[in-house]
């Protein structure tokens, strides 16, 4: 449908893949969002969970990839993206700048690029083309998509963004840490009365102190945001590695205790807005 506006989560895990028995229902993939906005196909992050999306999309694709960051978690599957080999594919990738200061063609080089991989960026045969922005920008993909970006408090840099499409909006918010003083006022601008909102949730607020500095938040802080900012539906995302899921029934329960609704994301999970 034209107005049909869905998000999937590939990819729910921060820091680095893992999988097994213990990770089974809520997945062991890295971070990997789908989104349709009518006809059009946007993918969040290229973590391990763009390699299932990928074996999804049959033939040639035409999409856009936007980077949240370059951590290898949020990387880690771009070679495995088989729509990119096709010479009829179409993607647009997008970023913030990278902390260096480097565009996403010059990070995504020399991720691709010995030692670290054996196949070079040059290997896609697909039209790519590549797109640096500074966090804050508007950006106008097209087909009545409006997609704000933000600055988030992570280490090397990373960007939030939201999403507004037919009147409604969704706001991918991963790889930020919480400040100090109060609430982050650029994110709760940013998810202002959001449909959907999705947040870097790797600790609870028991945890956060044994790791402070490491550049992420708790679910707890995200449903502070949430309700400070209005949001419908707020979204667990971004699983520490070590969180099994015995944990995160454990998260799910409080969470829905303190703020029905609340989701715990799964890899697989499809929602519509």
């Amino acid at each position: 449908m034209a107005d049909e506006f869905t998000v999937r989560f590939w990819g729910v895990r921060g820091s680095i893949p893992c999988s097994g028995p213990d990770t089974a229902k809520y997945g062991g993939n890295s971070s990997c969002v789908e989104m349709r906005c009518g006809g059009r196909l946007l993918v969040f992050d290229a973590g391990s969970g763009i390699r299932p999306l990928a074996a999804t999309l049959q033939g040639p694709q035409d999409f856009d990839l936007l980077f949240s960051h370059f951590h290898y978690d949020h990387v880690i599957g771009l070679p495995a993206c088989g729509p990119l080999y096709n010479p009829k594919t179409t993607c647009r990738i997008w970023a913030g700048r990278a902390g260096t200061g480097a565009g996403v063609r010059q990070v995504l080089s020399d991720f691709m690029s010995a030692p670290r991989f054996p196949l070079t960026l040059d290997f896609f045969r697909g039209n790519l083309s590549f797109h640096d922005f500074t966090p804050g920008d508007v950006l106008d993909p097209g087909n009545g998509i409006r997609i704000r970006t933000a600055p988030l408090n992570h280490q090397d840099g990373a960007t939030g963004y939201r999403v507004e499409f037919g009147g409604r909006a969704v706001c991918y918010v991963t790889d930020t840490e919480q400040v100090e003083d109060g609430l982050d006022r650029t994110i709760l601008d940013l998810i202002d009365g959001a449909d959907l909102f999705i947040y870097d949730c790797t600790y609870t607020d028991a945890e956060y102190p044994a790791h402070k500095g490491w550049s992420h938040s708790t679910w707890q802080e995200g449903m502070r945001l949430a309700d400070a900012a209005g949001v419908k539906t707020f979204v667990i995302f971004h699983h520490d590695p070590s969180h099994d899921d015995a944990f995160m029934d454990r998260v799910a329960v409080d969470a829905e205790a303190a703020r029905p609704g609340t989701i715990v994301s799964r890899d697989g999970m499809q929602l519509a807005i």
